[in-house]
């Protein structure tokens, strides 16, 4: 699931949830439903999560596979 990809990012990081949402300028509700598969994921959201978050997105493994 991606937002297990992104969660592993985050915490490699070293953000808090609180600390991700403050520099993307985004709700920290955001954050977690992202991480927890309940927010249908923009590619301008993927693309806000990989600079931040510095990874590139085709590392992420689509859900299923």
């Amino acid at each position: 699931m991606i937002g297990k990809q992104i969660r592993t990012f985050r915490e490699k990081k070293g953000f808090s949830q609180d600390e991700l949402a403050e520099i993307m300028e985004v709700n920290r509700s955001t954050i977690s439903k992202v991480e927890t598969g309940k927010f249908a994921i923009t590619i301008d959201y993927l693309v806000k999560f990989a600079w931040y978050l510095d990874f590139n997105i085709s590392v992420l493994e689509k859900q299923g596979k």
